[in-house]
């Protein structure tokens, strides 16, 4: 009998995180995932009670390796990792604090190279499947975004260096690059109606994005259907990063 698979989800507890986290459970995965807030897993965990929950700190390499051994040691395999981690961070760079820059870099693509970094290994035997975060910053130049810009190109050639470093072992790593979505991380740029006009028309489809938007990829890219996909970033930004529409009259 063939057991389903196995995925370790990071920011389980965010809004993509935990929409992937549903999704994946409804498929018949067994769903473990991290994040930071006791409170928050705990809440997940009530609606999702099957789920393999820790606390750990992404940007602590020691702690993302402890995730990664707890879920191999409760389910016996990882097939898939899912890093929802990141943040936003919008100033120029001459307003930028270093402590800031080191920050967004240490939250973004530090933790992202820590989950790489110890994803891949339970992978070596059995393949596997890991999807990151990128961000349409890192496509389309956005004022006052130099920092996450910064962070999230570099997780774009992460995924192209690490998808030629292990597809020869059968491990598939990709990335979405998503405009502003509709998350708790987000909602502070989104706190008015006035504001979420405003950031709705910096997409040429008018409106910011859903988790399910960015959720239902991941999920495909995880799946059997996927499984010639690698190496890609995939754009889901409501035509954000690559689309300048013809201005209304």
């Amino acid at each position: 009998m063939v057991s389903s698979p196995v995925a370790l989800i990071a920011g389980v507890t965010g809004g993509i995180g935990s929409d992937v986290a549903h999704r994946l459970a409804a498929a018949g995965w067994r769903v473990a995932g991290y994040a930071r807030d006791a409170a928050k897993l705990g809440a997940l965990r009530e609606k999702l009670p099957e789920l393999h929950v820790m606390e750990a700190d992404a940007t602590r390499p020691e702690q993302v390796e402890a995730a990664v051994q707890s879920t191999v040691t409760q389910f016996g395999e990882l097939d898939a990792y899912v890093h929802c981690i990141g943040s936003i961070f919008i100033k120029p760079a001459h307003l930028t604090k270093i402590e800031e820059w080191q920050r967004t870099m240490d939250i973004n693509l530090n933790s992202a190279f820590y989950g790489l970094r110890s994803a891949v290994v339970p992978m070596q035997t059995r393949g596997g499947s890991i999807v990151f975060i990128s961000s349409v910053a890192a496509q389309s130049g956005i004022a006052s975004h130099e920092a996450i810009a910064a962070a999230k190109g570099g997780i774009n050639g992460l995924v192209l260096a690490s998808a030629a470093s292990y597809a020869p072992r059968n491990i598939r790593i990709n990335a979405i690059a998503p405009g502003l979505v509709d998350t708790p991380l987000a909602a502070s740029l989104l706190a008015s109606d006035q504001a979420r006009q405003l950031s709705g028309k910096m997409h040429p489809l008018g409106r910011v994005g859903r988790p399910a938007n960015i959720g239902a990829l991941i999920a495909w890219l995880l799946s059997p259907d996927a499984d010639w996909v690698t190496g890609q970033i995939w754009s889901v930004d409501g035509g954000m990063a690559h689309l300048r529409p013809k201005p209304k009259a």
